[in-house]
């Protein structure tokens, strides 16, 4: 993976990777995934083969969209795998090297963080409301995007993708990650780049777009 898209995220994972960026609208939902403890003491220890260790990465990425419906011991287990390797970011990067499932979550989540930090970036609103003045629903995201364009709307958007992986829908949240990047690709580029927020989003999201693209292919 592209090294900027995680870089752009320093200072955001922390809210993002525990569950949704909504408070508000935490889910509930039964723990019927977990990480095995013997596996998870062993990783720390650095006695995992890479046959498992990318076993223990499935299980990860299989946990981290449950958020805070996780068990406490469930909590505790995905803590110790990421304070093991260095924090937040360092548990993306991780998770990255691993084909399939890992790889596809670690590039879905810088997505929604880079979606969460740009929402309220006043120039990258009106680039998009300008977009959907000529196109108001892009391809894919016509159930998704409300009738009118505000500082909630890529949040809004995150969210989705974020319930859908709760959800185990990963091809959904997947398709509706890559419509969302083509869109804001899109619409910074017929944007006038004239600040930085623009020109970072339509960069961005070109990464994005082939980095979730191939991660999908080979997944």
């Amino acid at each position: 993976m592209h090294d900027k898209p995680l870089s752009k995220l320093a200072g955001h994972l922390l809210r993002r990777l525990p569950g949704a960026s909504h408070p508000a609208r935490h889910r509930a939902g039964p723990d019927r995934f977990g990480l095995e403890e013997e596996k998870v003491l062993r990783f720390t220890e650095d006695r995992l083969d890479p046959a498992e260790e990318g076993r223990l990465a499935e299980e990860v990425a299989a946990v981290l969209p449950l958020g805070w419906s996780l068990s406490p011991r469930a909590k505790e287990r995905l803590h110790a795998v990421t304070e093991h390797l260095g924090g937040e970011r360092r548990l993306l990067e991780w998770l990255d090297r691993h084909p399939g499932l890992p790889r596809l979550t670690a590039r879905l989540v810088a997505l929604m963080g880079i979606l969460d930090r740009y929402s309220d970036d006043a120039e990258v609103v009106e680039a998009l409301r300008a977009s959907r003045a000529e196109d108001p629903f892009p391809a894919g995201l016509e159930n998704v995007l409300p009738p009118g364009t505000s500082e909630e709307t890529l949040s809004d958007v995150s969210y989705r993708i974020d319930e859908l992986l709760f959800e185990r829908q990963t091809q959904d949240a997947t398709r509706l990650a890559l419509a969302t990047t083509d869109w804001l690709r899109d619409a910074t580029r017929s944007s006038a780049p004239s600040s930085s927020g623009i020109s970072e989003m339509r960069e961005l999201m070109t990464h994005l777009r082939k980095d979730i693209g191939e991660a999908d292919a080979a997944a």
